[in-house]
């Protein structure tokens, strides 16, 4: 592994090569007895060009800290059995992504799985005896008859491929028929698995970005209740996932929530087995609206929204022990907090509000979870119920974080738009001296349905630019989330409306508090909807920012609407498709003010991005160089709309940084 640290025992400004320095906890799972912690930790081999994966397995008071795994292939995802002395995972070991398992006292891991295909998720049933997998195949056949397929495909001469509906490509992957199928089959790795969606034209887990929280198994181990989108050719422009009960001696999926038109998920059994939660939006085709906490009584009785009246939009639940509450996350005001609901009256309490939590799970009396914040990534963490007694678990970034300076945050507000509130923080620069005067950077956050809240983020993560000695401005416009749905839902029809009011009165704002950020030298930098932003930006509001960074945003709202992937998107946004509403995606569309545009602008755009198409960042720059504007363009021929191999994400900050250096610290 390389290593990243400095030698020098005095602290340096935080700097690109200290967030790839630090250890990445995921997939926390507590014990079946609650007293032990497996979990897996990501480290960035420079060499390699990629990240390392392995297990840990540590005690809930934090003793008996200990690597389980240490195998050159990658271990993830781990399951524990029912009896709490072996552990499940998924391992590259054998070539390719299949089960392993290995006992908590150590020696070596056995492998479960023998299958022609990778397997992507798993998991194991309550009582030890079955798994349920994921793997992508064709539908209606096997995996080794998809195996076979693939080699047929590869093997042919002519390429080309047919397509007669959507999608053709989705996130960064060109569609090539197979679908993510849930497979049963016999713990041991016995057996062959059989299609649990036999026949579905569709996903579970859902893509890209779904995962085993969105299937379960039923309490007695005989069945299981997942989420999909089966809306045949309307994939494209429908968020109706709906859920399914299949049971291992009839696999035919039913339907649960064919009533609701628009997203239901994540399912979860209580512990008496008797009432199934899952999350449930009411609007079609909005992907941002609320999650309420639906109860239904199982296995056929009715379902109640729970949450109707708490104005925030769940993200992770799970049960209490006594099937009395619901522990769950959500964002709240900058935050992502940890709560509790009542089942029965559905009043809610609020039991960690800084920083971001997420994994929650319960560990005998006591709630354990991650959490980071501006200043540490992801350590696990417990606290008793009632919020109080809060411990630290993991502290794996102890000794990294000493030997960096990083800058001081501080939350503020503000009135926005129709001097409404909005929320936003600021970041000081390293070695802060209040005497001194400093260039701004000035961090516009996508979605636009997000947030620039109190989150160790490694693609945008504040302490680098503060690290530079940059104060740095985060503002969360109208649209954001975790500020209530109504704040949320202001975005729809006014992208350039109201969050550039916010933008322009939250800059004035800040640069008048803090007089020591020189309103003189302030650079915009932006992805995804922040760099459409920032191409808004520059033809209607040109004369505020020294230079500006625009990383997969885009220039032409119309044609983007042909370009991109999942269509619901813009058409809530804009409230139509371009021919039914063409006006809304004109009013607010950054070409139209093409001949205004003078900022120096930096252009970053992936290859790989099927959701902001990479003729967009390419317009952007034949722009900027046809107006004789200073620009360059920074382009990845392998990434998406992420920028995730170490050595592209050194890169892209070194070219931001030594950007921002040049129109903001350099004389000119």
């Amino acid at each position: 592994m390389t290593t990243f640290l400095r030698g020098e025992e005095t602290p340096h400004p935080f700097t690109v090569h200290d967030l790839l320095a630090m250890d990445r906890i995921s997939s926390p799972q507590v014990s079946p007895n609650g007293t032990q912690i497996v979990f897996a930790v990501r480290v960035t081999d420079l060499e390699e060009n990629k990240g390392h994966t392995s297990l840990w397995l540590v005690n809930i008071d934090g003793t008996g800290l200990k690597r389980l795994t240490s195998h050159p292939a990658n271990d993830w995802d781990p399951v524990w059995h029912p009896d709490g002395k072996t552990v499940y995972f998924l391992s590259t070991r054998s070539g390719s992504s299949q089960v392993w398992k290995i006992s908590v006292e150590g020696g070596e891991a056995q492998q479960v799985t023998t299958l022609p295909l990778d397997v992507n998720h798993f998991l194991l049933s309550p009582d030890g005896k079955r798994l349920v997998l994921a793997m992508e195949v064709f539908v209606g056949t096997s995996p080794e008859e998809t195996k076979k397929q693939l080699n047929e495909m590869e093997n042919r001469k002519a390429k080309g491929r047919i397509y007669d509906r959507l999608f053709v490509r989705h996130w960064d992957t060109w569609m090539d028929g197979r679908r993510s199928h849930l497979f049963l089959l016999n713990s041991d790795g016995n057996g062959s698995p059989v299609d649990l969606m036999p026949g579905m034209d569709a996903d579970c887990p859902s893509r890209p970005f779904g995962g085993r929280e969105e299937f379960t198994f039923t309490p007695d181990s005989k069945g299981i209740v997942f989420t999909t989108k089966n809306v045949g050719s309307e994939e494209a422009w429908s968020t109706n996932f709906d859920l399914y009960h299949v049971t291992f001696e009839n696999p035919e999926p039913r339907c649960l929530t064919q009533s609701n038109p628009a997203w239901d998920t994540m399912p979860v059994f209580s512990p008496d087995g008797k009432t199934l939660a899952y999350l449930a939006m009411s609007r079609p085709g909005y992907e941002a609206d609320r999650f309420r906490v639906v109860l239904k009584a199982w296995p056929e009785g009715q379902s109640q929204v729970l949450t109707e009246a708490w104005d925030r939009s769940v993200k992770e639940m799970v049960w209490s022990k006594d099937g009395k509450k619901l522990f769950v996350t959500a964002e709240e005001i900058g935050q992502t907090a940890l709560f509790a609901i009542d089942v029965k009256t559905g009043q809610v309490k609020r039991i960690w509000n800084k920083g971001t939590v997420q994994w929650p799970q319960v560990a005998n009396n006591r709630i354990v979870f991650g959490l980071d914040h501006f200043c540490s990534p992801v350590e696990l963490y417990s606290i008793r119920m009632d919020g109080k007694d809060f411990r630290a678990i993991t502290q794996l970034n102890k000794e990294k974080l000493a030997k960096v300076k990083m800058g001081e945050p501080e939350q503020f507000s503000f009135p926005g738009w129709n001097d409404e509130t909005v929320y936003g923080y600021i970041v000081k620069p390293v070695d802060f001296d209040p005497s001194q005067k400093y260039p701004v950077a000035f961090l516009i956050h996508g979605g636009p349905q997000g947030s620039f809240g109190n989150h160790f983020h490694y693609r945008w993560n504040p302490q680098v630019y503060a690290g530079r000695g940059y104060a740095v401005v985060m503002i969360d416009f109208h649209g954001s989330t975790g500020y209530g749905q109504a704040f949320t839902d202001a975005i729809q029809g006014d992208w350039g409306g109201k969050p550039l009011v916010d933008l322009q009165k939250g800059l004035e704002f800040v640069v008048k508090k803090y007089s020591w950020m020189d309103g003189n030298r302030v650079g915009a930098l932006g992805a995804s909807f922040g760099g459409y932003m920032i191409n808004w930006i520059a033809g209607n509001w040109p004369d505020r920012f020294k230079c500006l960074v625009c990383h997969d945003g885009n220039l032409d709202e119309k044609m983007a609407y042909f370009d991109t992937d999942e269509l619901w998107f813009p058409e809530w946004d804009h409230e139509g498709t371009p021919w039914t509403n063409p006006e809304g995606y004109e009013k607010h569309n950054p070409i139209r003010f093409a001949d205004r545009w003078k900022t120096p602008m930096l252009v970053i755009h992936g290859a790989k991005d099927f959701r902001v198409a990479e003729t967009q960042g390419l317009s952007t720059f034949t722009l900027l160089q046809r107006k004789g504007i200073p620009s360059k363009l920074l382009y990845f021929p392998d990434e998406n709309h992420w920028v995730l191999k170490p050595h592209n994400s050194i890169l892209w900050h070194d070219t931001v940084l030594d950007w921002l250096d040049q129109w903001l610290k350099e004389v000119n």
